[in-house]
């Protein structure tokens, strides 16, 4: 995997991936799973969800690899992307993989998320972190990625 572009800021994270899901040739309906941690990676996907509305697709949250748990993500009016009840995954074009999920003392591993993510070998493979965490944990070299975004927050500056 080669870096191909750089951005700036949260339009570099969304749109590159808004493009991609766009050049995959995904259509209203197709659903797109995301895997990650309730609360840390629930925010990012909720954006990168939002990113997409216009695409009208079905998107699935799963918190960490509990797909009995997986729930529909829905545009509310006024406020954004939020979990609005119980899904079920069948048939993803694109499996999304948080970053949050590779984080030390996460209570997964990547073997467990690898095995999730290989139910759906049809499904395009995208993995979403910052600050190298797929690469300082080795997950680069257990998981091929079809789009990796890896987003940095740094410096972060705190002002009183």
């Amino acid at each position: 995997m080669k870096q191909k572009e750089v951005f700036q800021g949260v339009p570099g994270m969304l749109r590159p991936f808004k493009e991609y899901l766009e050049k995959k040739g995904l259509k209203a309906g197709d659903q797109v799973v995301y895997y990650g941690c309730p609360g840390t990676c629930t925010p990012f996907v909720e954006l990168l969800g939002f990113a997409v509305r216009s695409m009208d697709l079905e998107q699935i949250f799963v918190p960490y690899v509990d797909e009995s748990k997986a729930q529909k993500l829905k545009l509310v009016s006024d406020i954004g992307m939020q979990a609005a009840g119980a899904a079920r995954i069948s048939n993803p074009k694109t499996v999304v993989v948080m970053g949050g999920l590779s984080m030390p003392n996460v209570p997964v591993k990547m073997e467990q998320v690898k095995t999730a993510v290989e139910k759906y070998p049809e499904a395009a493979l995208i993995g979403i972190c910052f600050m190298n965490m797929f690469e300082k944990t080795g997950w680069l070299k257990a998981m091929e990625f079809d789009l990796l975004i890896d987003a940095m927050i740094n410096p972060v500056e705190v002002w009183r």
